[in-house]
């Protein structure tokens, strides 16, 4: 007998159940998985899809201390250690990544690893910045202080993640997923939105990159052992929260 889960847990509003049986509405689906998630006999199933479901095994919660901790005391790095990155670290980060939840499971979000081709992309962007740099000068104290070197976007750092997606919010949700997984890892991680800016301008950059059309650059994660101890949090204000 239907016991209405699916219906209920749909977000497409697209399942009903009658004489005990859960159909669909319309033929079109958005194929998020709530129904399937939540259906306790396995009754509910969708095609289409590689990978099965993976069955939650007990109950999983996070320490909510230890994950304020872990914003806490985050901070950018831009020194980094000599050490390469093991390969299952990296695919532990890239699932994070891809199992992002994204706006009607679009799962438009996909990934260009930067090893052997990191150095050459990185001047790419940094022919780009250095002629823009004499016009930034002219307006920011700040940007005089810069010198746009040929490390100025990776910081000799092992590994870029350039992340691409249609929609750019579900390639930053994506982002900050894969940084909790890289951070739990010991890596340090620098979004790097100098990169991500001059990748969006530049046709050659996103050639290079091999950006399918329809898709952006929605940020860049500088990744490796961090060179550095940060010993103290950032200071922050205090949270601006109106309770109405």
């Amino acid at each position: 007998m239907g016991c209405g889960l699916c219906a209920g847990t749909c977000a497409a509003h697209n399942i009903e159940v009658k004489n005990g049986k859960a159909k669909t509405i319309l033929e079109d689906c958005v194929l998020c998985g709530q129904c399937t998630a939540v259906c306790p006999r396995e009754a509910v199933t969708i095609s289409g899809y590689d990978a099965k479901p993976i069955a939650k095994k007990g109950t999983v919660r996070l320490d909510p201390d230890e994950v304020l901790d872990v914003i806490r005391f985050r901070r950018t790095v831009r020194q980094f250690q000599k050490k390469e990155i093991p390969q299952s670290v990296l695919e532990q980060i890239l699932e994070a990544g891809s199992l992002t939840h994204t706006a009607k499971n679009m799962q438009d979000v996909s990934f260009v690893v930067l090893d052997k081709e990191k150095d050459t992309v990185e001047q790419m962007a940094v022919r780009i910045f250095k002629r823009l740099k004499p016009i930034a000068d002219l307006f920011s104290p700040m940007a005089r202080l810069n010198k746009i070197h040929k490390h100025f976007f990776f910081f000799q750092a092992p590994v870029v993640i350039v992340i691409l997606a249609k929609e750019k919010t579900n390639g930053i949700l994506a982002a900050q997923n894969m940084e909790f997984v890289a951070e739990a890892h010991g890596l340090g991680v620098l979004f790097s939105g100098f990169f991500t800016s001059s990748a969006n301008l530049s046709r050659k950059i996103q050639k290079t990159l091999q950006v399918p059309k329809g898709k952006k650059v929605a940020a860049t994660l500088v990744l490796g052992y961090p060179g550095v101890k940060f010993l103290r949090s950032a200071q922050r204000e205090k949270p601006d929260v109106k309770y109405m």
